[in-house]
């Protein structure tokens, strides 16, 4: 047993429960997390070594069951997928909560415990878990009101009493962060009578009240389950809600950080690298602040990324892209951002709070809506109605600029790709687009959901079709971003740890320069986010002599740096030294 494991535990423990016997919940926590007498606690916590993210790591998104082929379970058509498409240029994948559910295609979530009999099981999971770095989903600040735990709190049950979070609507609820525009307390009959739960993303998500142990107790049992069925990244669901007082914004409380410490304190003795990330789709100040000390994520969402860069390629303007990305700090040993440009949610737009001046918000408002996008809103303090996401598919959304559609739209989206897989970090990836999916305004219109609009469901045979007909959108994007990822893989300086600094080009190009952690590499990306050809004079860029630069995407040779390179609308350059 590690006497330094248990003093950490204690000092979490006694600044979120100061008035529980902290020592025994010290021990039960360990007890859970380390059922077994061979189970191994290491003397002292471990950042996570090289093998846990380099420049070979990337992370499709994806549902169980986005891709569905007739008489098969999704699960195994998923990892079919990935074997034949993906192998060797993606090492990690996030199955989307592949549990029982009541609504929110899986965040309502109804048992813990099972995978959905329509997706497959345990074993399924499993067998993708042991050829691919896994991530699943702790939705942890809310639970489905029909799920076991929530009609056991109804009924009384003394397993779940105080289980769920309540407060009076007389209470001063007048300072609380909403994500959502639905009331926040949602009426329900319980055997002690009439009581109003507190529902941060609707009545059918109840939030748990994390100031019963309890709870904390039940999360730690999930993960050590899901520890047992192969998954080694966590990734905690609106986490920043966790906490709730009366009285304040019940958001980013000193709890809800403290909570996020004890789990990262229980990873940090565990034998293996098992890795938490934060999901708290927020203005961008505080998003970072969920990397703590190093003592709290491992990874943060660049959730400010997408609705920048998306409006960088919209406009051909790179100032305020530019202007984030020089206010970006580096990580620290053991942190890394996830950077992505799409999800299976919106595009958030509360990222972007202090960053896009409200007109330019709203013409990329206009644009996405003029491409078939919607907009979801959510409540302010004072009871306004503002714009919350951007409801659209990233391949639809980019299908032209500010002033129309035009025929640019392959060269458009790959220019959003070809950026973010070149950034400081660990690129992420949503299975549509890799597919170049459209808008799905059948699901949209069914559900009556906005985000719906972006999580189509893929046919297998008529996907397969779609791959083997080179003319095809899908063909093409998945071709090109399997061409931009293999090269990617193999460049030291795409390391999510190494050196980063912001370029000074002339207007509408955006660039950067990566350096290898040995300084062995340099990496020269540039793209040109306008919608006409422009010349790049590369004195604009430190080629230092002695050496050969190549562009990899292009693989054109420069000799010496008073060239002038033309590059097409939305081209990128990737040039290296190639004396490496």
């Amino acid at each position: 047993m590690s006497s330094d494991l248990t003093q950490r535990l204690i000092q979490h423990l006694t600044l979120i429960y100061p008035d529980e016997d902290c020592d025994a919940l010290a021990q039960e926590i360990i007890d859970i997390f380390w059922p077994r007498e061979t189970s191994v606690i290491l003397d002292a916590p471990h950042l996570p070594d090289q093998d846990a993210w380099s420049e070979a790591s990337s992370i499709l998104i994806t549902y169980g069951d986005s891709i569905v082929k007739k008489d098969e379970r999704p699960l195994k058509t998923l990892k079919d997928f990935l074997d034949e498409h993906l192998q060797g240029i993606f090492r990690g994948v996030h199955i989307l909560p592949f549990f029982p559910y009541s609504s929110d295609d899986g965040f309502a979530v109804m048992d813990y415990a099972n995978v959905r009999d329509d997706l497959g099981d345990w074993d399924d999971i499993r067998t993708i878990g042991a050829d691919y770095q896994l991530m699943s989903d702790m939705v942890i600040n809310h639970a489905s009101s029909r799920g076991d735990w929530f009609q056991g709190y109804l009924s009384g049950d003394p397993a779940y009493k105080d289980f769920f979070f309540t407060a009076s609507p007389d209470d001063d609820l007048s300072q609380v962060t909403r994500p959502r525009p639905s009331p926040l307390l949602t009426e329900f009959q319980t055997s002690e009578g009439l009581k109003h739960l507190w529902c941060t993303f609707g009545a059918d998500q109840i939030d748990l009240n994390f100031a019963n142990p309890k709870v904390l107790l039940e999360v730690i049992r999930i993960m050590r389950l899901y520890l047992d069925h192969s998954v080694r990244i966590f990734r905690l669901d609106a986490v920043a809600f966790l906490w709730k007082e009366v009285g304040t914004s019940s958001i980013h409380l000193p709890q809800t950080h403290e909570i996020i410490r004890l789990l990262r304190t229980l990873t940090d003795f565990y034998k293996e690298d098992v890795l938490i990330i934060t999901e708290t789709n927020v203005p961008h100040h505080e998003n970072l602040t969920y990397f703590g000390n190093q003592n709290e994520a491992h990874l943060v969402y660049n959730f400010a990324l997408p609705p920048l860069l998306i409006q960088a390629l919209l406009t051909g303007s790179e100032y305020y892209l530019k202007k984030w990305m020089m206010e970006l700090p580096p990580t620290r040993e053991g942190c890394a951002y996830l950077n992505f440009v799409a999800g299976h949610d919106g595009i958030g737009l509360r990222p972007a709070s202090g960053i896009l001046l409200e007109e330019d918000l709203q013409e990329m408002i206009r644009t996405v809506r003029m491409f078939g996008g919607e907009i979801s809103m959510r409540s302010t303090e004072n009871g306004e109605q503002r714009p919350y996401e951007m409801n659209v598919s990233l391949f639809d959304a980019l299908k032209g600029t500010i002033y129309g559609e035009d025929d640019l739209q392959r060269e458009r989206f790959l220019a959003s790709q070809t950026i973010m897989m070149a950034l400081e970090g660990v690129p992420a990836f949503y299975i549509h687009s890799l597919l170049a999916t459209a808008n799905d305004y059948e699901k949209f219109r069914k559900s009556g959901h906005k985000r719906c609009i972006n999580r189509h469901q893929w046919s297998f045979e008529d996907l397969s079709d779609l791959l083997s007909d080179p003319q095809s959108d899908q063909s093409y994007i998945l071709g090109q971003m399997k061409r931009f990822l293999s090269i990617r893989v193999q460049q030291k300086c795409f390391h999510p740890n190494a050196t980063q600094f912001t370029l000074h080009l002339p207007e509408g190009f955006f660039g950067f320069w990566r350096q290898s952690l040995d300084r062995k590499q340099d990496m020269f990306c540039i793209t040109n986010l306008t919608d006409k050809e422009r010349t790049l004079p590369l004195h604009h860029l430190n080629l230092h002599s002695g050496v050969h630069w190549v562009d990899l995407l292009a693989e054109n040779v420069f000799e010496n740096r008073d060239t002038d390179v033309v590059m097409h609308p939305y081209q990128s350059l990737w040039i290296t030294n190639v004396d490496r």
